[in-house]
């Protein structure tokens, strides 16, 4: 059994304390500019289909930012990686408000691409926990993190109308002001990673050189996607897994409110139940941490295909107007999404070395945006051509392979 040396102890308590800290700014800041980037892009553009594609730039923005950032944490460590993410978010947030008082559209979209960022960097903070986390614990700690992501993405949208007329008040663009706000707290965070993460822990890691899990990989230390020829079996299936949960949840989540609005239901009811998804996505991330300590990483990333695919079959079936039916297939979702992320997310940080840890993570985060924005994009595709149930059935059987191979992994290796 590893055993964690005290000072380790103390210093990762402080670096979790400030993750969680910078992960509520982070997701505010993000949940800001996104709340209305859709509709500030179709009323520039005049076109419904560009607005669309403003959730796609911010999603293909972290997307790229992913393995660089990585790279940088490989050689220098978590806190600049960080604070590069921060940083080209807050940049993006202010080409962004730019592009709004000028009114281009173009130029919006590539504020967006920046902006895409700061969600780059939020992703990455789970990895930071990690580092030097007992290996016991080391799921409970990342969880910690993702759970509050919950409490910006509350906070987030609520501070877009406020901000929007204190720009209004001042002669600026109402459109503006949230993209504005939000460049000032992402500059906050990068600050508070700046001056908070001291000692950077993935730099104590390297230097304490923790004895590795068992079924780590040897070799060198490739970076980028050539990372994936070294990775083994477990980190695959981590790696697969939390791709195919968020790619489903976007998928499914997406389409959601156009299906219901086909039966005429109110914003309120379609908020009602999005709201829900969202809070089950990150409020029940420190249970899963809990159990994929307890029961195995495995075992849990199996739960969280299984809820996906439980989710795929109650919203699928559900018809247009059956809200009560569509919130209990989304909370499920966001269940399955929690369990797939926090327990994948675990096993690939403890199936690679520590110098291959920072570009496995990145190219995690890489697919699983892509996934993301390929499962957004795909979904509104099947809706259109045949209906959202058909979108229920396909999301189900994509996850259902993962569910299975799960469960045969489970029983050939030690539940750990």
């Amino acid at each position: 059994m590893v055993t964690v040396a005290p000072q380790v102890e103390r210093v990762q308590r402080k670096v979790v304390r400030v993750l969680t800290g910078t992960q509520i700014l982070g997701s505010a800041a993000v949940t800001i500019g996104l709340a209305i980037s859709t509709l500030i892009a179709a009323s520039l553009s005049g076109s419904d289909a560009v607005g669309g594609l403003a959730q796609t730039a911010a999603v293909a923005g972290a997307a790229l930012l992913a393995l660089p950032a990585a790279r940088l944490a490989q050689r220098r460590g978590r806190r600049p990686a960080l604070i590069l993410g921060y940083g080209v978010g807050a940049i993006g947030a202010l080409v962004a408000a730019v592009a709004v008082g000028a009114g281009l559209w173009q130029v919006l979209l590539v504020g967006l691409l920046l902006f895409g960022g700061a969600s780059s960097a939020n992703y990455a903070a789970r990895y930071a926990a990690t580092d030097l986390a007992d290996p016991q614990r080391r799921a409970r700690e990342l969880s910690r993190v993702v759970w509050a992501a919950m409490i910006g993405a509350i906070i987030g949208p609520n501070l877009a109308d406020p901000a929007g007329r204190l720009a209004g008040s001042l002669g600026l663009p109402v459109g503006s002001g949230p993209f504005l706000l939000a460049a000032v707290v992402l500059a906050a965070a990068a600050l508070v990673i700046q001056f908070g993460l001291r000692p950077d822990p993935l730099v104590v890691v390297k230097s304490t050189r923790p004895v590795e899990s068992l079924h780590c990989t040897g070799g060198g230390s490739p970076g980028g996607l050539k990372i994936w020829g070294s990775l083994g079996s477990m980190a695959r299936l981590a790696l697969v897994g939390v791709m195919l949960c968020h790619t489903a949840m976007v998928g499914l989540m997406s389409m959601t409110p156009v299906h219901m609005n086909h039966s005429g239901s109110s914003l309120r009811v379609v908020g009602i139940v999005i709201s829900l998804h969202v809070a089950a996505m990150y409020a029940a991330s420190p249970l899963f941490g809990w159990m994929a300590d307890r029961l195995g990483r495995v075992p849990v990333l199996a739960i969280g295909a299984s809820l996906v695919v439980a989710a795929s079959g109650v919203a699928g079936m559900a018809p247009s107007h059956d809200a009560p039916q569509l919130a209990a297939g989304l909370a499920l979702l966001g269940f399955g999404w929690s369990a797939g992320l926090v327990s994948g997310s675990a096993l690939l940080t403890e199936s690679v070395r520590v110098e291959d840890r920072p570009a496995a993570q990145g190219l995690s985060d890489l697919v699983m945006n892509v996934g993301g924005a390929v499962g957004g994009a795909v979904s509104g595709i099947v809706v259109t051509a045949w209906s959202y149930a058909a979108l229920g059935l396909i999301v189900g059987f994509t996850a259902l392979p993962l569910l299975i191979v799960c469960l045969f992994a489970s029983l050939r290796r030690p539940v750990r």
